[in-house]
């Protein structure tokens, strides 16, 4: 079943069991990504739909480091509850082993040597990664095998 038809039979579930907190996460991603189709005149399919998922959990993740600093734990737990929603519409995510070995392979075939060379490994390893891995961590895990 495709993502967004998945969406909309998950927002009748929580609608009829009640779920407040989960309903309201899941039509906040449903009109992001209705956002995203009329912006972009388009029907999203999977792949969209993750990309606006990731953004979203991107957006709480530093909500949650501002919350933090401003010493407003309640309203930090209520994005992390939003993170865990949303975590459900993401691809089975990968592990430490394979992110490294996706990485020395686009770092063999990049033929990258410096941290110049940051772009085109980056380049080759996104499309493989994007929606299963951190990119915030595979970005500095890159940098670092470059730069050591």
């Amino acid at each position: 079943m495709p993502m967004r038809e998945q969406l909309n039979e998950d927002i009748k579930t929580a609608m009829k069991a009640r779920e407040q907190d989960r309903l309201a996460t899941l039509r906040l991603l449903l009109s992001a990504v209705k956002q995203r189709e009329v912006d972009e005149r388009i029907t999203l399919d999977d792949a969209g739909v993750v990309a606006v998922v990731e953004k979203m959990i991107k957006q709480r993740r530093e909500s949650i480091a501002q919350y933090e600093k401003g010493a407003r734990q309640d309203l930090a737990d209520k994005e992390r509850a939003e993170i865990a929603v949303l975590e459900a519409y993401l691809p089975q995510q990968l592990s430490q082993a394979e992110i490294d070995a996706i990485v020395a392979q686009a770092l063999a075939s990049a033929g990258a040597k410096s941290p110049a060379d940051m772009g085109k490994v980056m380049g080759i390893v996104k499309p493989k990664l994007a929606g299963r891995a951190d990119m915030g961590k595979v970005s500095a895990l890159v940098k670092a095998k470059l730069a050591g």
